[in-house]
């Protein structure tokens, strides 16, 4: 089997007790916050970066790593691996995927890189599968083929706190958010092929939620999925809650909580609460 190299992005979710072990290599994305730029997970951490959010939303954007990070991994990687598998997030949110295709051409170094179509915990969960696959004795094409299929098996929800953020970031208008305010209407958000798109429109923060519940119940019993995660912008305590609740409905159930990442945070702003899982074979 051949030693390989894995590539991603800080929006994989994943621990810094796992990247360590496995031979998993994270180029930070850039979060800018009241005209300063830190570099995710190194220079500022998620719960940090939406404490600053609360008060300098407007203007946050996030950017992908530098196009040279990505040359000089490859350029040290191509001595010390034999092949690499780069999976990155949506390419409809952020740069990292062209930019990291376009770096490994530079080399002589087979690299197979996938468009997770998503980020956060889908996406490390396709890494953490890829490893599995790889100790298990399945060869590269193999690993290749069923890691290829992954992106057409995620889901994620996400239930904004407000739509203040998302007038900040442009993603809905100053009337649009007036109008949902005076109408007590709540966003609820899904990834469709890469993009984040209005699932549904509801009165209510608590109808929102039974939604979002609704839905989890109805995938569990499909037989979905055995395990979830619970992602949160800042509220850790909220994300506790949900767990405790659905563990108590969903005898079984593996429920994850980790920070949802900056690269959707940013634009769902403080507070918003997600669900993802990726979908079995």
């Amino acid at each position: 089997m051949k030693k390989i190299a894995w590539i991603t992005d800080s929006t994989c979710g994943l621990s810094e007790e796992f990247i360590a072990k496995h031979n998993i290599f994270v180029l930070p994305m850039i979060v800018n916050i009241n005209d300063i730029s830190y570099r995710e997970d190194i220079d500022i951490s998620k719960d940090e970066i939406y404490n600053l959010l609360k008060d300098y939303g407007e203007g946050a954007k996030t950017s992908q790593p530098p196009y040279g990070d990505f040359v000089e991994l490859y350029k040290k990687l191509k001595d010390e691996y034999e092949i690499g598998i780069a999976i990155h997030a949506s390419s409809e949110l952020t740069g990292t995927y062209q930019s990291s295709i376009s770096a490994s051409k530079m080399f002589d170094f087979p690299v197979e890189v996938i468009d997770s179509k998503i980020g956060s915990y889908a996406l490390g969960k396709m890494i953490a599968n890829g490893i599995e696959l790889e100790s298990a004795g399945k060869t590269y094409e193999e690993i290749v083929e069923i890691l290829k299929a992954y992106p057409n098996k995620t889901e994620m929800y996400l239930l904004p706190e407000n739509l203040e953020q998302l007038k900040r970031s442009g993603r809905v208008s100053t009337t649009q958010t007036v109008f949902a305010n005076l109408l007590q209407i709540n966003l609820l958000l899904r990834f469709y092929n890469g993009k984040v798109m209005v699932e549904e429109k509801i009165r209510s923060k608590k109808r929102a939620k039974r939604r979002l519940f609704q839905i989890v119940e109805d995938a569990y019993k499909e037989g979905q999925f055995e395990e979830i995660c619970i992602m949160h912008a800042g509220v850790k305590g909220q994300a506790e809650k949900w767990k405790e609740e659905l563990e108590n409905v969903h005898a079984g159930l593996k429920i994850r909580i980790e920070a949802l990442v900056p690269v959707a945070g940013v634009h769902t702003g403080y507070g918003t609460m997600s669900i993802s899982w990726l979908k079995n074979e």
